[in-house]
């Protein structure tokens, strides 16, 4: 077995789905997002930010670390002249989460360098560039938390191909395989920009899982629900992968049909997965 392949069987599972984004210069909204029901938030203190009030969303995003509560950051790119100081704000704050924009194999060196003494529990490498895209396979080489997410709209403007039915279907499906040959998580799909449409936003949501992402990005609360139904796994294929693990177990390694349908060792490891990622 290749090494690619032991470190994929051995990728944990049991990963964030939904990630929600809340402006850092708007701190009265950090305890509604982290009582929305999604697995992460995001303080953000890049795009949702005014240039004037970036140290005040700093400050603010250091406060509510300070109490101990989980988020993750969003911090500025390191081309502009907030990024050392968002790091430095991290430093005594490991268990946080670190999200880094535009990322490429350049940036997350940069990154890597910048924040060597602070190893992260969770680093989301935010693909927003075709350069970005390319340097996938390098970007997730950086080190062993590193988990992809897609930047869509931003990555739609730089590639100047529109985000809309199957048009970047090719480009998802890359950071999905790149993902799996590195043994680490499924990556993250990018936002939806629906916010009151409950139908649209769980078609959005049950796309990206059928594009074979783990996760998707949220930008309002009402967003969470419909990510953490389409990621979780249903009652009908508990009951299903219980059946077939049962069945499989009974058989002592005989061959054996469930439902009209024989079982082999891809649908037992199917089977398996629904039960771990459904805890």
């Amino acid at each position: 077995m290749s090494t690619s392949s032991m470190s994929a069987a051995s990728a944990p599972t049991r990963v964030g789905k939904s990630y929600l984004f809340v402006p850092g210069d708007r701190p009265e909204r950090f305890a509604k997002a982290a009582a929305s029901g999604a697995d992460r938030i995001i303080i953000d203190l890049e795009d949702a930010v005014a240039p004037a009030s970036k140290p005040a969303a700093r400050a603010a995003a250091l406060d509510w670390l300070r109490t101990g509560a989980p988020a993750m950051v969003r911090i500025n790119g390191c081309d502009t002249p907030w990024f050392h100081d968002d790091l430095r704000m991290l430093e005594d704050f490991a268990a946080a989460g670190l999200m880094v924009p535009k990322a490429d194999a350049e940036v997350m060196a940069a990154v890597a360098a910048a924040a060597a003494d602070t190893p992260r529990a969770e680093l989301v490498a935010l693909v927003e560039t075709v350069a970005g895209w390319a340097s996938a396979r390098q970007i997730l080489a950086t080190g062993p938390t590193v988990r992809l997410a897609f930047g869509n709209i931003d990555f739609a403007l730089d590639s100047g191909l529109a985000d809309g039915d199957d048009t970047l279907a090719a480009v998802r499906a890359a950071l999905v395989l790149e993902s799996r040959l590195a043994g680490r998580p499924a990556p993250i799909d990018g936002v939806s920009l629906e916010l009151t449409d409950a139908a649209v936003i769980a078609r959005h949501a049950q796309q990206s899982k059928r594009w074979g992402f783990g996760g998707k990005l949220c930008i309002h609360p009402r967003q969470v629900e419909a990510v953490n139904l389409a990621f979780r796994a249903s009652p009908q294929d508990c009951d299903w992968a219980r059946r077939v693990l049962d069945a499989a177990g009974t058989s002592g390694g005989a061959a054996v049909a469930l439902d009209g349908k024989m079982i082999d060792r891809p649908v037992i490891e199917r089977a398996r997965r629904i039960l771990a990622e459904a805890g």
